[in-house]
């Protein structure tokens, strides 16, 4: 999968990508990407890509005209382009496995108070938030959509680590335990110690629910209402 970002400020962007596993998929060609300087493609000689907003208020925009012309320089307009937002709709595991089908994806960085609406209307197939706040650096926001692709992609990490993780099936992920047995005077649950590998299942899988009611109760009803129509578990 290749992912190409456009930025201000691209130090961040590469550090990422030559770190940890995502270093590991890039050298095995699993994962491929351009990190592209959009002040790079500014008017003027001191590099200007944001300006004050018509209508006034605080706050600056990111320029139509060098960030157009980023877009332009990688192809945006034949690729499927996404611009973090926390007006675009919510970044969940359904809409992570349709951007999964791209080959390509392009993301647009934010930074301020956002980019020029005209750049929205004529490149951006997709708006998305990852959560409602908002962050000083779309930057960030733009690897936390890259994350949570390229780690469901074949060779980066193993299919059994995957079938178990929170929201797969509408359930959070059941708690963890490693070694020391005893940590603090706090001890592992005994079931965990027991070998018996379908009593772990079930302790698991009843973690999982109670973790789900407690910490997500939207959750939890809606798998509910799916698994349990007569409102049993």
């Amino acid at each position: 999968m290749r992912f190409t970002l456009l930025t201000l400020f691209p130090e961040p962007i590469d550090a990422y990508f030559a770190s940890s596993i995502m270093a590991r998929a890039v050298q095995k060609g699993l994962v491929q990407y351009r990190c592209v300087n959009i002040r790079d493609f500014a008017l003027d000689t001191h590099r200007t890509c944001d300006d004050a907003p018509y209508g006034g208020g605080a706050g600056m925009v990111l320029k139509a005209e060098p960030l157009a012309a980023a877009l332009d320089s990688v192809g945006a307009a034949g690729l499927h382009t996404i611009y973090p937002t926390p007006a675009g709709r919510s970044l969940t595991t359904a809409l992570v496995e349709q951007l999964g089908a791209h080959e390509e994806l392009v993301l647009i960085c934010g930074r301020y108070e956002g980019i020029d609406q005209r750049v929205i209307d004529l490149y951006v197939d997709d708006e998305i938030s990852i959560g409602d706040y908002v962050l000083s650096s779309g930057e960030l926001a733009a690897l936390v959509i890259v994350d949570v692709l390229y780690r469901h992609l074949d060779g980066v990490i193993t299919r059994e680590s995957l079938q178990e993780e929170s929201f797969q099936d509408g359930l959070l992920e059941y708690p963890h335990y490693t070694r020391p047995e005893v940590f603090r005077s706090r001890g592992v649950p005994e079931v965990l110690l027991s070998g018996h590998h379908e009593r772990i299942r079930e302790w698991r899988t009843q973690q999982r629910i109670d973790k789900t009611r407690r910490a997500r109760p939207d959750l939890y009803e809606a798998w509910l209402s799916r698994s349990a129509p007569d409102g049993k578990e």
